[in-house]
């Protein structure tokens, strides 16, 4: 088995398949032989457990799912790396590559077909342009995964960590702690990589929950998510102010709907927690007609 996180190893692999490294899609090797084991520890996989990685690279990460889980489904979208994946992950009979893009693949159906009944978690350092769209799919998709553990950007990873309600949020973190606890692991300097990039990284995990911490009407999370995503696009205005724009809505009526429920006029985005937008699209719901995916 190949060092990968050798330069010289990677070079020599890189010169021998006629791959250069790729900015298009976010291409930065772990070359700090501590990090992927960590990185696969954190995830809390073993014996019985299936894993879905998104972007191997040369097999770095791979290399330490593959010691631990039952069987590593890696999703790659660059066509130029099966042929050396082929070389690098040749010692384990547990691995299959997928070559799809991850955002058009039919994810349910694929880890039904992988994995079975295995409990299943997702595990990748996500190219930092797309980390946001790959995270959102995995959760709103309502997939049969326990957990996701990724590397992201350290800004990226302390707003999808926020806690709801504090100033650090942004409507990014609603959206991931309606789904699941998310909790920041540990940083990742910039020269653990090659090539080093200008920012540092940091492990994430994301315990999915087995079901959202507050209850919404069938069929309104299009809704509440459009509500939180209205009041933090203007996050610098009041929360009636901004969902007033956002949607399109006389400011009277959410105003009226905020004396509703008991919250101050003058509140900021940030201010409201995961329950309070519930209970505003509740009241919207009862005020007026024109909130997106409303029921009345």
């Amino acid at each position: 088995m190949p060092n990968l996180t050798d330069l010289s190893t990677i070079r020599d692999l890189c010169a021998r398949y006629d791959f250069a490294l790729s900015k298009g899609f976010g291409q930065n090797f772990i070359i700090n032989p501590g990090i992927c084991p960590r990185i696969a520890e954190a995830a809390g996989i073993g014996p019985g457990w299936g894993v879905l990685e998104i972007g191997p690279g040369i097999g770095v990460l791979t290399e330490q799912l593959c010691r631990r889980a039952d069987r590593v489904v890696s999703i790659e979208v660059d066509k130029r790396l099966p042929a050396l994946l082929a070389e690098t992950m040749a010692g384990f009979d547990n691995f299959k590559l997928v070559l799809e893009d991850v955002l058009k693949v039919d994810l349910k159906a694929l880890l039904a077909e992988e994995f079975g009944n295995k409990p299943v978690a997702v595990c990748a350092n996500l190219p930092y342009y797309i980390t946001s769209p790959i995270l959102m799919r995995l959760l709103e998709e309502k997939l049969p995964i326990r957990n996701i553990t990724v590397m992201v950007q350290r800004e990226a990873a302390q707003r999808l960590c926020a806690a709801p309600g504090t100033r650090e949020a942004g409507a990014i973190s609603y959206a991931v702690a309606y789904y699941a606890e998310p909790r920041q692991l540990f940083t990742v300097q910039p020269g653990s990589f090659y090539p080093a990039p200008k920012v540092t990284s940091a492990v994430i995990r994301l315990d999915v929950r087995s079901r959202p911490p507050i209850d919404l009407p069938a069929g309104q999370e299009p809704a509440y998510f459009a509500l939180i995503r209205a009041a933090f696009s203007q996050r610098r205005k009041t929360a009636a102010n901004a969902i007033a724009n956002g949607l399109h809505l006389p400011k009277g009526k959410v105003l009226e709907a905020m004396a509703a429920v008991g919250l101050d006029p003058r509140t900021r985005p940030e201010q409201l927690d995961l329950s309070a937008y519930g209970a505003l699209l509740r009241a919207l719901a009862g005020i007026d007609n024109q909130v997106p995916g409303v029921l009345h």
